[in-house]
């Protein structure tokens, strides 16, 4: 099979598919859908939110919608994934009961499904089913491949609801020490912050924090800060009718017009874009 990319012309539906020695997602990654990303072979780092995760093969991970997340580990390249990004608007055209059917998906930010082989098989049938409709794109291959994705998300929420705890692994005490800076920036975003007002206050070295920062998380400390309020302006512009030079204050810019040049670099649109609701 070859690498694929389909997305629709809605941006609420689309599947990437990719077998490749390497693979490096954007600089900021969250979106107004949820991801699945099932990882058929291979090993990868995770970082979601505030940590860093391992990933392993066979195991699915399902991101709600504006969760900032990456890849980022360059030293173990060869693995092969599937991506799918769904709208919850296609899941609500399911019917009413979609909400009980999938509630784990809205009760949390991230989900890690490490399956039985049983659910595997199911999975993996799913899967090549879905690239088999983009590669051959038949009448109806779009909604057909959107109906194979929710059984995968159904399969995934009655795995959660069977297994309800199970055990993350960290990759080393270097990931959780940038887990709680990453903590810090998260919470106090809308404040003044520099990597080496961030290096004092964790009592390490600002180079210390700068490369351990990019390794454990994918990003740089810029990178992240910026998507980060980003992430909160977008909301603010959805879901308020505050005015943008308030928004670029309240989210810690300075300048609206550095907001401005940042926003259309992270998100690819102007921020009035997410105000008209186009």
């Amino acid at each position: 099979m070859g690498d694929l990319q389909f997305d629709n012309s809605e941006r609420t539906f689309s599947v990437s598919y990719r077998k490749a020695p390497s693979h490096h997602m954007p600089a900021s990654h969250f979106h107004s859908t949820y991801e699945i990303f099932y990882l058929m072979s291979g090993k990868r780092e995770f970082f979601i939110k505030e940590r860093t995760i391992v990933i392993h093969e066979g195991d699915i991970v399902i991101i709600a919608p504006n969760i900032l997340h990456r890849t980022t580990n360059t030293d173990m390249p060869e693995h092969e994934r599937l991506i799918v990004n769904i709208h919850g608007n296609q899941m609500a055209s399911t019917g009413v009961s979609y909400m009980d059917v999938l509630h784990p998906l809205f009760e949390q930010e991230y989900i890690i499904v490490k399956c039985s082989l049983h659910d595997r098989l199911s999975i993996e049938a799913l899967s090549h089913r879905i690239i088999q409709e983009m590669q051959d794109k038949k009448p109806g291959f779009e909604m057909y491949s959107q109906t194979l994705a929710l059984q995968l998300l159904m399969i995934c929420c009655r795995h959660v609801k069977q297994n309800s705890t199970e055990l993350l692994e960290s990759p080393s005490p270097m990931h959780e020490r940038i887990s709680e800076v990453v903590r810090y920036i998260n919470s106090h975003y809308m404040q003044e912050l520099s990597l080496y007002l961030l290096a004092e206050k964790f009592y390490v070295s600002p180079y210390y924090l700068s490369r351990f920062f990019k390794e454990a998380t994918g990003f740089t400390f810029v990178e992240y800060l910026n998507s980060v309020r980003i992430k909160e302006a977008k909301k603010l512009l959805e879901q308020s009718s505050m005015k943008v030079n308030l928004i670029a204050k309240k989210v810690g810019f300075g300048s609206v017009t550095h907001f401005g040049r940042v926003f259309k670099s992270v998100t690819g649109f102007v921020p009035l874009h997410y105000r008209r609701g186009t």
